[in-house]
């Protein structure tokens, strides 16, 4: 699958009677929004789910891959909502960074709640998973939790502490990015939503993992730094 002629298909992690967790691989949008894009993920889950209303309960980036939570009712979907707006569902996401990162920390730092919104509070704790020396410059596989959800938030933050995501074209260094993808075949930006926690209308709480998607681990695995110990 490539950014030039991508082809989906759905890929369910969960299903019950409440909710849908799938796959969102790199380059399919989540909704059509300002795009032209022919397909997007609300289109396969529409077909999936039949006629009606799709609920995404969340984004991710174009580029970005990993769970998408939907709930199956207007009634879970304002459970849910709450629960994303009060800062309760806890979210943890893989990402490749530029040079040695610190061994954990906790970024607070405004950033814009949407494109073109104020800045506002935002915060991220992250820890470094593994590092490695390669060419053309040493990388660390990072676990960040968003603890807010502003507009990039991930990717502006790592990049606040000097160690932006690799092939960030918005806010990583274009010749350093372009290096590594000639150098590695990195095929896009590095960042994977590996799981969600959340409560579940009943009051159970539950996760969704997803694996490293190919794409990402074949890259990291030539690099010899996935998987980690």
């Amino acid at each position: 699958m490539t950014s030039d002629n991508p082809t989906f298909e759905l890929q369910i992690l969960h299903e019950d009677d409440d909710i849908l967790a799938v796959f969102k691989p790199a380059w399919l949008l989540v909704h059509r929004g300002m795009g032209r894009d022919e397909v997007t993920l609300v289109d396969l889950v529409r077909d999936y789910l039949g006629p009606g209303k799709v609920h995404p309960m969340h984004r991710l980036d174009r580029q970005t891959s990993g769970v998408v939570l939907f709930a199956k009712s207007p009634e879970v979907t304002r459970f849910l909502r709450t629960e994303f707006d009060e800062g309760r569902v806890d979210k943890t996401y893989l990402a490749m960074v530029r040079g040695i990162a610190p061994d954990d920390g906790f970024i607070d730092h405004p950033v814009p709640k949407s494109e073109d919104g104020e800045r506002i509070d935002a915060q991220t704790k992250f820890r470094t998973l593994a590092s490695i020396e390669v060419e053309p410059r040493a990388v660390s596989v990072v676990e960040c939790k968003p603890i807010t959800g502003r507009f990039h938030q991930l990717r502006r933050h790592m990049c606040h502490i000097n160690h932006p995501i690799l092939l960030d074209s918005n806010y990583g260094p274009t010749k350093l990015n372009r290096k590594f993808k000639e150098q590695w075949g990195m095929p896009r930006l590095t960042l994977h939503c590996s799981s969600l926690t959340f409560a579940r209308p009943d009051g159970a709480t539950m996760t969704v993992d997803s694996e490293l998607p190919e794409d990402l681990a074949e890259v990291w695995t030539r690099m010899g730094i996935w998987p980690v110990e």
